[in-house]
């Protein structure tokens, strides 16, 4: 059981990490002299990390492997979608 938790934690970990890389790299495009704002930043993670959680839960009866990687593509595609449209 003790495998599930650590592995639990890493993934959950992993996805936060992603998503803060992934809403810096998106306001990075942006036409800003300034730079990203890091309050812009950590709100943009916080958006991105809660349908990656979502998804990452949802998926519970598959492999670890499988759940963060679909986490991880929804990461990359809302980050896309907000891209094109903003």
């Amino acid at each position: 059981m003790k495998m599930d938790w650590e592995s639990s934690k890493y993934s959950l970990f992993i996805l936060g990490a992603t998503a803060f890389v992934c809403s810096r790299s998106l306001f990075i495009f942006f036409d800003d002299p300034e730079g990203p704002n890091l309050l812009v930043v950590a709100v943009g993670a916080a958006v991105l990390y809660v349908p990656s959680l979502i998804v990452y839960v949802w998926y519970a009866p598959v492999s670890v492997f499988i759940r963060i990687s679909c986490a991880l593509l929804v990461q990359v595609l809302l980050v896309a979608v907000l891209y094109f449209f903003m």
